[in-house]
């Protein structure tokens, strides 16, 4: 898709991090955007700054994990805009602390499924059949991570939820293909370490928020060093970018950071010969 101007994009996880910078890149880019957040305070502060490029905004809280929310979302869209270009199903959470999964409670299971891989597949489900419809071309981005490649980075429910988005969006790909004759194209998402506020999605609880460690505990040094680590990480923006170039250039697998790539490597290797997986840890 070359010509964005005047399009319609739909981003979920739009009050903050990777989401936000997605809706700020489309508005420049002259389209007209969908924000989606189940935070309203922070929808709303985001959509008045995409708003104040001068691109046409219209902000829908919206909770990905129910289907009934998402359709509610596709229906503003079409009564707003009539129509849907785009599909950024990209908001996430990190699934929990610091649990082996076998003690994980089931609560963080849920949530982080929930959000992270059926958010997309209430995504896809909901708007695949509007732009199947529709007849034009489209766009669907499904947020991963890099530990949807790799194993070992935000706990056991985070990443098997994000591998569950990298598996989907590949089978959702070869149906694409098929269905819509090449018109709707498929990304998906695979960043690293972004400056984002994932680390402190527990604020978002379902169960309520929870609460971060006491001052001057060991677990609070922990936890500031680890927020400290994400805002020297990639600009929002520059990751928006590469989306960007994905879907003008058609390319499925978005990665943002070649430091990783000897481990993708490692992987491959490693199914084809049958030994261990590698772990996602920092580069030396």
């Amino acid at each position: 898709m070359q010509e964005l101007k005047g399009r319609v994009a739909v981003v979920t996880g739009a009050a903050s991090g990777i989401g936000r910078g997605l809706a700020q890149r489309f508005a420049v880019e002259g389209m007209r955007v969908v924000m989606a957040d189940v935070e309203q305070p922070a929808l709303d502060d985001a959509a008045r700054d995409v708003a104040a490029t001068g691109a046409e905004v219209l902000a829908v809280r919206t909770d990905v994990s129910k289907a009934a929310d998402v359709e509610a979302l596709a229906q503003k869209t079409l009564e707003r805009f009539g129509a849907v270009h785009i599909v950024c199903n990209n908001a996430g959470v990190g699934g929990g602390g610091p649990f082996a999964s076998w003690d994980a409670p089931l609560a963080d299971w849920e949530w982080a499924l929930g959000v992270n891989l059926w958010g997309v597949i209430h995504g896809v489900r909901t708007f695949v059949p509007i732009m199947l419809k529709q007849g034009d071309e489209g766009h669907i981005v499904n947020t991963a991570s890099v530990a949807g490649l790799i194993a070992g980075a935000g706990g056991p429910a985070y990443t098997t939820s994000k591998f569950g988005v990298v598996g989907y969006s590949e089978a959702l790909h070869h149906e694409l293909a098929q269905a819509s004759g090449g018109r709707i194209k498929v990304s998906v998402l695979c960043p690293a370490l972004t400056n984002t506020r994932i680390i402190e999605s527990g604020r978002n609880h379902p169960g309520g928020p929870q609460p971060e460690p006491a001052e001057g505990t060991p677990e609070r040094a922990m936890l500031d060093m680890i927020k400290g680590i994400f805002a020297g990480g990639m600009a929002p923006s520059e990751t928006a970018g590469f989306v960007l170039d994905a879907i003008r250039n058609e390319r499925f697998y978005v990665l943002t950071h070649p430091e990783h790539n000897p481990r993708l490597q490692a992987r491959a290797e490693a199914i084809v010969a049958g030994g261990a997986p590698p772990l996602l840890t920092p580069m030396p």
